[in-house]
């Protein structure tokens, strides 16, 4: 039989921490049911010490989840891991992920302490999470740039300590994979006790080769390797689950090993996940960008149409691309709308919110003759993030004309108070945008406006992500509509909601 390759998840950590990509607790828990019935083995669901809402998030997510094995990050300190195990406790099963800087730039320059307390930090690290729970992971961070000596020192302390996953991340993306894997090689066979821990990998984009980082590793034993949706990130990103997925399910002459992951989810995850933080996925992305089946060569339409393998090496039915037969429209009922729900994974926590989608349903059908499952995912992503809105979008009336200055119209209720106010600009959603700015008051800078189309055809809603900026304070915002200025005004709101909420989040390496 072959090794089990253990995918984990940290889409809600590390890819949290991806500029404008923060997600409230709920779609936190959104998230992970979805990461839980694609399998995944282990889901890194936040930092607990970094403030009160990632502590929340990650017993939330310990609650929900049964299935998967609930991770928290930790640095090497008491007060990080003791946070960590309280936050874990509701968990069936459990994980704490604790590191320290092992680099000697990191070690000189961040952490000012010498080899030796570092050491000895990391085995304190480790006993003390052991207190918690029988899953320790470590990480030496900065492995890939660490002296592979001290490295292999550092990790056969933490093995006797009771560390049962070693994590050996690339964590500024310098390595090259054959150079990577060779490290992986090098610490299992260097290393006395290494056959009492899995080998694990965490791999960043910066030099676009973590998928391939990653996968040099598991050639050469890593049976673990973290990952995240979309490949989503700070900076350029971690490796995506997807790529490396699909690599070691479609190579399987390659490797020996291979995931319990069932891919068919692994599209209804991404767009769930690009829905929600507001990175919209690159057409021609791996496995789930809009493109990645599609073929407009004529020479590649006629190989596909005779045989499928002569220019596609896997089966877009397996990843989740035309799973869906049943299209919504206005003719249809609320039980089919609930069925639908129940397919896509959505579940709603009560009736109420259930009779708000399908009154946003039954208005889209209005609009459109066909409402496809990202409609779906859109309209309800719309419905729960209503409940903590301190400002909502009550009315709108945009004019635009050839060779007049648009002007916007714009009702407010800003904490329950109706404000109204009249705006021009250089073009329509310009106009909205200062009619609301001047009514908030925000003084927020307009970072990204980004415009795409949910599902083909004219009457397709747009999907529209904005992201702000304040004092070094980075949001995003989402709105979904068939008219793309409604859906603007949305999308901008949506990010000055967030921009409200308190922010005292920190970052694991600060």
């Amino acid at each position: 039989m072959k090794d089990q390759l253990i995918i984990f998840d940290t889409t809600l950590r590390d890819g949290e921490q991806s500029p404008g990509a923060s997600m409230t607790k709920d779609e936190k828990v959104r998230i992970a049911k979805s990461l839980e019935r694609m399998r995944v083995d282990i889901i890194e669901a936040g930092f607990p010490i970094a403030s009160i809402g990632d502590f929340e998030s990650v017993q939330a997510v310990a609650k929900a989840v049964k299935d998967s094995r609930i991770c928290g990050l930790a640095r090497a300190l008491d007060k990080d891991i003791d946070r960590a195990g309280e936050a874990l406790k509701p968990a069936n099963a459990s994980r704490i992920h604790t590191f320290i800087a092992t680099s000697p730039i990191h070690m000189q320059m961040k952490l000012r302490m010498q080899p030796d307390e570092v050491v000895e930090n990391a085995v304190k690290a480790v006993k003390r999470a052991r207190q918690y729970t029988d899953d320790v992971e470590f990480s030496p961070e900065d492995a890939g740039r660490s002296d592979l000596d001290f490295l292999c020192r550092v990790l056969e302390a933490v093995i006797d300590a009771g560390a049962k996953t070693l994590n050996i991340p690339d964590t500024v993306g310098y390595n090259l994979p054959h150079q990577f894997g060779e490290l992986i090689k090098n610490l299992r066979e260097s290393i006395p006790n290494s056959d009492k821990a899995i080998f694990s990998v965490h791999c960043h984009n910066d030099l676009g080769l973590a998928v391939a980082n990653s996968l040099s590793a598991v050639m050469n034993g890593a049976r673990q390797v973290e990952c995240t949706i979309n490949g989503l990130g700070e900076r350029a990103g971690n490796a995506s689950l997807e790529e490396v997925v699909m690599a070691v399910r479609t190579r399987q002459d390659m490797f020996d090993c291979d995931t319990r992951l069932d891919t068919t989810q692994i599209l209804t995850a991404s767009r769930l996940v690009s829905g929600i933080t507001g990175f919209v996925v690159q057409p021609n992305k791996a496995i789930v960008g809009a493109n990645a089946f599609a073929h407009e060569s004529g020479i590649h339409q006629d190989g596909v149409l005779k045989n499928r393998e002569t220019y596609e090496i896997m089966r877009a039915e397996d990843v989740g691309w035309n799973t869906n037969r049943m299209v919504l429209g206005k003719h249809s009922g609320r039980n089919a709308f609930r069925s639908r729900l129940k397919e896509l994974g959505i579940e709603l926590e009560s009736e109420e919110d259930l009779n708000s989608a399908f009154t946003r349903f039954k208005e889209l059908a209005d609009k459109k003759h066909e409402v496809f499952d990202e409609d779906i995912q859109a309209l309800v992503s719309d419905t729960l993030t209503e409940d903590n809105e301190r400002i909502r979008l009550i009315s709108m009336r945009v004019c635009s004309e050839t060779g007049e200055i648009p002007v916007a119209n714009v009702t407010l209720a800003v904490d329950d108070n109706e404000v109204k106010t009249e705006m021009k600009g250089s073009g329509p959603v310009d106009a909205a945008f200062k009619a609301i700015e001047s009514m908030v008051q925000s003084h927020t800078e307009l970072q990204l406006y980004s415009v795409s189309n949910i599902t083909s055809g004219t009457d397709s809603q747009g999907e529209v992500s904005v992201r702000l900026e304040k004092g070094g304070r980075i949001v995003s915002g989402q709105g979904t509509d068939t008219d793309i200025v409604i859906a603007s005004a949305k999308a901008y709101i949506n990010a000055l909601n967030k921009m409200l909420l308190p922010a005292d989040r920190a970052h694991p390496q600060v």
